[in-house]
């Protein structure tokens, strides 16, 4: 039986997350309960749980840098901090002759260059209707420069690692936006809303969902399920800050769930290329089921226009007579409303707009800030063995809630299958398959050539069977097993490759390396990734492998090189059993980026690294054996000298190559 390809395998996982988005609020009661702990889980998702609560936050450090004075309202050009020296630019708009506070709102911009003066003519609107509005730009396009497209452009699979994603710095923008509308004499604090196109409409879910101060949400053309992303192919068009680090498994509707039952308007065009129409219709299904078990179904509603991605009157119209009617409490229809005024002599200049009058803050954050928050764990502190348990047993229900909560709750059957034995050169050799998940199936080859120890070679990718099982041929071992997990692409001539279960069949390098890239991105957005995967096909392997006949499962080894060095440690950590590593030029951490192709060693797992890392987890497998072969990195002198301090020193054991152990 032929496995399924890895791209329609997301696809049909993300389809199974798309069905079950909001499944679990059965009634208004059940919503009640577990409405506040998924504002925590996202919170945790996005990385920012640790965020200090309102009366704690840092102050924001607002610096206005000028006035831009107009007949019906005024521009305040200015900056804050939404963290310590991470400075969000912004125009306030406030109308002018205020008597008291009025509403407030936020506006998220999008994809935009010189964000504030390209979506200016909203704002401006919004002010000329009685609201006070907040502009923001992004740290990408406006004018602070910073990093959304590490894993789309630049190969920082490791942000997976580490449980990053921009997202988190939007939303973050937006929460202090709220927190500095707040604080102005002219807004009522409870009376605020968000609004924005694109990238800004994401941020619009993000912050709405999030903070409850939130009355009236509108997202514009960002909406869509993740089964439409990976069977349509619109992740590929799609910044890292569109989602967030998918660790429980959530769709969009999802975050809707948390933004109910406050009023939300959903605006999307019909042609959008970013975001099918049929998906943006099936996330509005989904809420609207929720919306009426929570009684309220004219707090939701969509709103569809002609046209690609962007906005058009009619969305417009509608977005200023909702927030009228949800934060004004006037009735207003939209074809009496009004709407933007994009004429030239209406359009500010940017540099009239500009925030930054003297330039920016020589201490700005923004090009480091992703290497400064969502950090990795430090080194564990263990003084005995106890303690060393207890500090495994932590790490593997961490990892196992956080970082590989997309195996299988009820793995299928192994159904392993073993073909008829050959004898090779006074030995017994046969191939056999498994099932590692539904539609996946994998093969392996033995070889017995009599009693004692059993070595299990992980091959490498792009590896054949055969190269793994010359690398370990110099050990002395009576069973060898070679496993191919999913990614593993093994040459069937000396003129043509097979592309195995990682790389889908393609006539073109380029479609194929573009694959790759696709794949990690995709994979990370279901809750799992190439490297997680393969770490479930090993332990898959290593139970299937216990069913073989002459099979000595107390002294099972499990040898591993390059990038699959990472696969073993954590399948032996979370396995348990496993008597001996062999490991060869294992990576140093998963704290580094790989190729902005796709290509490189893909070792990243989802949040891991604020978990642990792989010198970590190699110390806590004590009392294993541990064999490293050839030159090892300097981070594993940790595992050494955990070993040695336990007592245990004998068993980190280094060889110069495999014909060397075991030690004479």
């Amino acid at each position: 039986m032929d496995s399924i390809k890895i791209p329609d395998y997301l696809a049909r996982e993300a389809r199974r997350i798309t069905d079950r988005a909001l499944i679990d609020y059965k009634d208004k009661t059940a919503w009640q309960t577990l409405a506040p702990q998924r504002r925590r889980q996202f919170w945790e998702m996005m990385g920012l749980e640790e965020l200090l609560p309102p009366e704690q936050r840092t102050p924001l450090n607002v610096q206005v840098t000028g006035v831009v004075q107009r007949p019906a309202y005024r521009i305040e050009k200015l900056y804050y901090e939404s963290l310590p020296q991470l400075y969000v630019t912004a125009n306030l708009y406030i109308p002018n002759d205020l008597t008291g506070p009025v509403s407030g709102v936020l506006y998220c911009c999008g994809h935009s260059a010189a964000q504030k003066v390209h979506y200016q003519a909203h704002p401006r609107r919004f002010a000329e209707l009685g609201f006070v509005c907040l502009i923001v730009e992004t740290i990408q396009l406006g004018e602070v420069k910073g990093h959304h497209h590490g894993c789309y452009l630049e190969g920082w699979f490791d942000w997976y690692s580490r449980g990053y994603t921009p997202a988190a710095i939007e939303m973050l923008s937006g929460i202090r936006g709220l927190d500095l509308l707040s604080q102005r004499s002219e807004v009522d604090a409870s009376r605020l809303g968000v609004t924005g196109i694109s990238g800004g409409g994401a941020t619009t879910w993000w912050v709405a969902a999030v903070d409850e101060r939130v009355r009236v949400a509108v997202p514009v053309c960002s909406t869509g399920t993740l089964a439409s992303h990976l069977a349509d192919g619109t992740i590929d068009t799609h910044c890292d800050c569109m989602w967030w680090i998918n660790s429980y498994g959530w769709d969009l509707a999802d975050v809707g769930g948390i933004i109910a039952p406050r009023p939300l308007m959903i605006a999307s065009a019909n042609r959008d290329a970013l975001y099918t129409i049929e998906s943006i219709r099936e996330v509005h299904s989904q809420l609207q089921r929720l919306y009426e078990t929570l009684e309220v179904p004219e707090n939701l509603q969509l709103i569809e226009t002609p046209g690609p991605h962007s906005y058009h009157k009619r969305s417009r119209t509608a977005i200023f007579s909702w927030f009228l009617k949800h934060l004004q409490g006037k009735e207003v229809p939209p074809e009496k409303v009004g709407d933007i005024d994009e004429s030239k002599s209406k359009q500010e200049s940017e540099e009239t707009l500009r925030a930054f009058v003297n330039g920016s803050p020589q201490s700005n954050r923004a090009l480091t800030i992703q290497d400064e928050i969502c950090l990795p764990s430090p080194a564990p502190q263990i003084a005995d063995e106890a303690a060393l348990a207890k500090t495994r047993e932590e790490v593997v229900s961490a990892l196992r809630q956080k970082t590989f909560a997309a195996f299988p709750a009820s793995p299928v059957p192994l159904d392993v299958k073993v073909q008829p034995a050959t004898n090779v050169q006074n030995a017994q050799q046969w191939q056999f398959a498994f099932s590692a998940e539904e539609g996946v199936r994998l093969r392996g080859q033995c070889c017995v050539a009599g009693a004692g120890q059993c070595v299990v070679a992980l091959c490498q990718p792009d590896e054949a069977l055969d190269a793994a099982a010359a690398w370990i041929a110099p050990l002395d071992a009576g069973t060898k097993i070679i496993i191919e997990t999913r990614s593993i692409r093994e040459a069937e001539s000396e003129k043509s490759a097979r592309r195995g279960l990682w790389k889908a069949v393609s006539a073109k390098d380029a479609q194929a390396d573009k694959l790759q890239w696709h794949l990690r991105r995709a994979a990370a957005w279901t809750g799992r990734t190439s490297a997680s995967m393969r770490v479930y096909d090993t332990l898959r392997a290593i139970e299937a492998i216990r069913t073989l006949p002459q099979i000595d499962s107390d002294r099972l080894i499990l040898a591993a090189r390059g990038e699959m060095a990472a696969i073993a440690l954590y399948a032996a950590l979370l396995d348990g059993q496993v008597s001996t590593l062999i490991l060869e030029n294992p990576p140093a951490t998963q704290n580094a980026h790989s190729q902005p192709d796709g290509n490189g060693p893909a070792i990243e797992m989802l949040n891991c690294l604020r978990i642990t890392d792989l010198p970590y987890v190699t110390g806590l497998l004590y009392p294993t054996t541990l064999v490293f072969v050839g030159d090892y990195p300097s981070t594993y002198e940790w595992a050494k000298n955990l070993y040695s301090k336990l007592g245990a020193a004998d068993k980190f054991q280094n060889v110069a190559d495999l014909s060397q152990w075991p030690p004479a």
